[in-house]
This record gives structure tokens, sequence and C-alpha cells, in this order.
């Protein structure tokens, strides 16, 4: 391997464990990260790195994880979103997010070809502003273009959650965070979310923040 690729993250597990992720405020955030070739995808360290950001994402949890999460700044991404995961939303909440299941995958070099004009508003939060959300408006499908594990070309039509986060990994490996997206006055701690928000429609929680109805 050749290039940012070559390096793997300080104090990388050797038995799977969780990798450290970064936090707002380090450079590697900010940066646009580069492109990988199809000799670097299929190299034994990256195939590696792409199970130690399976363990990692899992175990925070998370439904996403990008490689400037863990300080690389290469265009490597791992989406999943587990069953368990819905568990813990309604029927309603789900119907209303088009939420469902996503098995494993990575993508290396995505680019999202098609924004829908239809979009939608709902709190997000993230592994690198950790203890925070924010109500952020987001595109309600995407069309994206990947290489997949195997250096092999895909294309994905997604909706609803699934197209939220492509949207939101896709932004961390072009050095974008959601709080640059989102609704400044919805911004809260994880705990007050939990306490005053989650469960209030989003009309409702623009009108007690005295926000213009969208």
């Amino acid at each position: 391997m050749s290039g940012p690729a070559r390096a793997l993250p300080q104090g990388a597990p050797l038995d799977g464990s969780r990798l450290k992720i970064v936090q707002a405020g380090d450079p590697v955030l900010r940066k646009i990260a580069c492109d990988l070739t199809p000799e670097e995808i299929d190299s034994p360290a990256i195939r590696q790195l792409v199970g130690w950001m399976k363990d990692t994402m899992r175990d925070a949890p998370g439904v996403g994880l990008a490689a400037p999460q863990i300080g690389l700044s290469i265009q490597l991404a791992v989406i999943e979103d587990r069953a368990e995961n819905l568990r813990a939303a309604t029927p309603e909440q789900i119907a209303e997010r088009e939420r469902r299941e996503v098995p494993f995958f990575a993508l290396f070099n995505p680019r999202i070809l098609l924004f829908s004009e239809d979009t939608a508003e709902f709190y997000e939060g993230c592994l690198s502003v950790s203890g925070f959300g924010a109500l952020v408006r987001r595109s309600l499908g995407v069309t994206v273009e990947y290489l997949d594990e195997n250096a092999q070309p895909r294309r994905i039509e997604a909706r609803g959650w699934f197209a939220r986060i492509l949207q939101h990994e896709i932004d961390h490996l072009n050095g974008c965070l959601y709080i640059d997206r989102m609704e400044p006055r919805s911004f809260a701690t994880s705990d007050n979310l939990a306490r005053y928000w989650k469960d209030l429609p989003v009309a409702a929680v623009r009108e007690q923040l005295n926000l213009n109805p969208r």
C-alpha cells in the first residue's frame, strides 16, 4: 500500500476490539479524505481495518463509522442498521423515518450523484460529537456510487433513514460534521434530548423552540 492508506490507527487492536473515535476539533475531521486505489482496497491491511471498524461501530453503538472518525483521512465508511436498533423506536417513528434494517457493508470512494428534492428534518447524533444531538434537514433519497470491498463499482438508490445515514457518513469523508447543517437552536445534550425532545414530533419541537414551521 502507498500514500495515506499505509497508516493504520495508532494503538490498533490485535483482537478486533474498539478503536479510538476522535472527537470534534481534531483536524482530521475537517479534511477531504483521500481516495483509495483498487489495489489498496483489496489489501489485507484494509480488510483488517474494515473488521475493526465494524467492531468499533457495533460497540459504540452506531449505525455508521467513517475512517476520519478513527483518525484516518481515507475514503472509507462502514454502515449497518441492525434489527435491534429498530426495536428502540416506536412503529410510528419507524414509519415516519422510513427506517429499515440495513445489512453491514463497507463503501470506498463514495459519491452522491443525486439528492431528492423532498427533505425531512430529524434529530441526529454523531460518535465524533459525543453526548449531543440536533435537528438536521436532509434529502429523503440519494443515489450513491462507490466501490465495494472487492473494489467493484456499485450503485445504491436509498430512501429514508438509510439515505440519511449515507449522507451523514459521506459528509465525514468530505470534512463536514452534522453540526455544520444543524438547526442551532435544537442543539442539546443527549440526556436533555431524551428527557425533553426525543418523543415529540418535529413540528412540536420547532414550535417549542420558537422556530419557523417548515
